[in-house]
């Protein structure tokens, strides 16, 4: 069985001075967080692909630390 994917659109017209942030909240709550994520994601991804060594290197940070109590 396939999912349906309903797609949708939105239009928006007027001056840019003139126009806030509304339109862009409303769009990014209709898609929902699974896509916000997703998008987020792919801009990590592009912006680290135009650095030197390219994706290949795109993994979280892993780093190692020791804690100790401090003996009184």
């Amino acid at each position: 069985m396939q999912k349906s994917t309903s797609t949708f659109v939105m239009e928006r017209y007027g001056r840019l001075p003139e126009m806030d942030r509304s339109f862009d909240i409303a769009y990014w709550q209709r898609l929902g967080p699974s896509a916000i994520f997703e998008a987020a994601w792919q801009m990590v991804v592009d912006a680290h692909s135009r650095r030197p060594g390219g994706d290949d290197e795109l993994r979280l940070r892993r780093t190692v630390e020791s804690f100790q109590r401090q003996r009184r």
